[in-house]
């Protein structure tokens, strides 16, 4: 078996920037769990349809946050308007399974997210979980 990369774990804290949330790209879609849309439904204090109607749509199967092209609506100024009620895929930056490649990771992840090298270190066993975490969440 190869060495994981963040076998010794990986220094990370988010610098708050907001450049993962204008950063889109071909990675534009937020996808939204279950679990994602009713926290995110009652953080709004709005019914779960209404949720769906204004702030999402389904691709593929796959509900994700509407506007994949456009900067996260929820965004204000440089911060998350709904940080506690974030989608898993927020959640789990930057340990993103595409992103854990030792190429991806210095090209995508160490080039553009000024919180890599910052705050305290996430221990190999705590980023296989965000992995897999996010790996669920993008599945149906």
């Amino acid at each position: 078996m190869t060495k994981r990369f963040w076998a010794e774990g990986i220094r990370f804290e988010c610098q708050g920037s907001g450049h993962c949330c204008t950063s889109r790209g071909e990675y534009g879609y937020v996808y939204l769990t279950r679990q994602d849309r009713r926290r995110l439904a009652e953080h709004l204090d709005i019914p779960a349809p209404e949720l769906m109607e204004k702030h999402c749509a389904v691709t593929d199967g796959h509900v994700h946050f509407k506007n994949p092209d456009k900067d996260c609506a929820f965004l204000e100024g440089k911060r998350c308007g709904i940080y506690e009620a974030r989608p898993t895929q927020c959640r789990t930056w930057p340990f993103w399974p595409e992103n854990m490649t030792p190429k991806a990771w210095t090209e995508e992840v160490v080039a553009s997210c000024a919180g890599v090298g910052k705050g305290r270190v996430w221990s190999a066993k705590e980023i296989d979980e965000l992995v897999q975490l996010g790996y669920r969440s993008t599945k149906k």
